[in-house]
Protein backbone atom coordinates (compact mmCIF):
# COMPACT_ATOMS: atom_id res chain seq x y z
CA UNK A 1 0.00 0.00 0.00
CA UNK A 2 1.25 3.36 -0.69
CA UNK A 3 1.14 6.37 1.35
CA UNK A 4 -1.14 9.64 -0.56
CA UNK A 5 0.92 12.78 -0.34
CA UNK A 6 -1.62 15.16 1.85
CA UNK A 7 -0.64 18.64 0.61
CA UNK A 8 -1.90 20.00 4.42
CA UNK A 9 0.74 17.80 5.76
CA UNK A 10 3.82 19.77 6.40
CA UNK A 11 5.39 17.23 9.00
CA UNK A 12 9.13 16.67 8.16
CA UNK A 13 9.92 12.97 7.87
CA UNK A 14 11.59 10.92 10.47
CA UNK A 15 14.53 10.27 8.66
CA UNK A 16 15.85 13.65 7.90
CA UNK A 17 18.51 14.94 9.81
CA UNK A 18 18.64 18.22 10.41
CA UNK A 19 21.78 18.86 11.91
CA UNK A 20 23.47 17.52 8.71
CA UNK A 21 21.87 19.80 6.33
CA UNK A 22 24.30 22.78 5.42
CA UNK A 23 22.69 26.44 5.18
CA UNK A 24 23.35 28.03 1.92
CA UNK A 25 23.18 31.53 1.70
CA UNK A 26 21.07 32.87 -1.90
CA UNK A 27 20.00 36.00 -2.93
CA UNK A 28 22.71 38.95 -2.62
CA UNK A 29 23.74 37.31 0.73
CA UNK A 30 25.27 34.69 -1.70
CA UNK A 31 29.44 34.52 -1.09
CA UNK A 32 29.82 33.81 -4.99
CA UNK A 33 27.72 36.85 -5.26
CA UNK A 34 29.28 39.59 -3.69
CA UNK A 35 32.74 38.68 -4.03
CA UNK A 36 34.64 41.32 -6.27
CA UNK A 37 31.07 42.71 -7.85
CA UNK A 38 29.93 45.99 -6.43
CA UNK A 39 25.97 46.05 -8.32
CA UNK A 40 24.25 49.91 -8.02
CA UNK A 41 21.01 51.44 -9.63
CA UNK A 42 21.10 54.01 -11.56
CA UNK A 43 18.41 56.56 -11.77
CA UNK A 44 16.54 56.17 -15.34
CA UNK A 45 18.45 59.52 -16.91
CA UNK A 46 21.55 58.69 -15.75
CA UNK A 47 20.86 54.66 -17.26
CA UNK A 48 19.86 56.64 -20.65
CA UNK A 49 23.19 58.54 -20.29
CA UNK A 50 25.22 56.21 -19.91
CA UNK A 51 24.13 52.78 -20.95
CA UNK A 52 26.60 50.22 -20.91
CA UNK A 53 29.19 49.09 -18.36
CA UNK A 54 32.06 50.70 -20.17
CA UNK A 55 30.40 53.99 -20.03
CA UNK A 56 29.45 53.55 -16.32
CA UNK A 57 33.51 53.59 -16.04
CA UNK A 58 34.44 55.39 -18.47
CA UNK A 59 32.88 58.42 -17.19
CA UNK A 60 33.95 57.46 -13.59
CA UNK A 61 37.64 57.48 -14.53
CA UNK A 62 37.06 60.48 -15.95
CA UNK A 63 35.60 62.01 -12.47
CA UNK A 64 38.40 60.33 -10.07
CA UNK A 65 40.95 62.01 -12.91
CA UNK A 66 39.31 65.68 -12.80
CA UNK A 67 39.22 65.23 -8.56
CA UNK A 68 42.95 64.78 -8.59
CA UNK A 69 44.04 68.48 -10.40
CA UNK A 70 44.76 70.94 -8.66
CA UNK A 71 42.29 73.59 -7.90
CA UNK A 72 43.47 77.18 -8.60
CA UNK A 73 42.96 77.80 -5.38
CA UNK A 74 45.82 75.10 -4.03
CA UNK A 75 47.96 76.45 -6.98
CA UNK A 76 47.98 80.05 -5.43
CA UNK A 77 48.70 78.44 -1.99
CA UNK A 78 51.25 76.73 -2.95
CA UNK A 79 53.24 79.47 -4.57
CA UNK A 80 52.98 81.71 -1.50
Amino acid sequence: MSRQNNPDDYELREEYDLSKLTIVAKGRYAPGKRVGKNVVLLAPDVAEAFPTDDAVNEALRLVMQIAQLPSKHQAQSAES
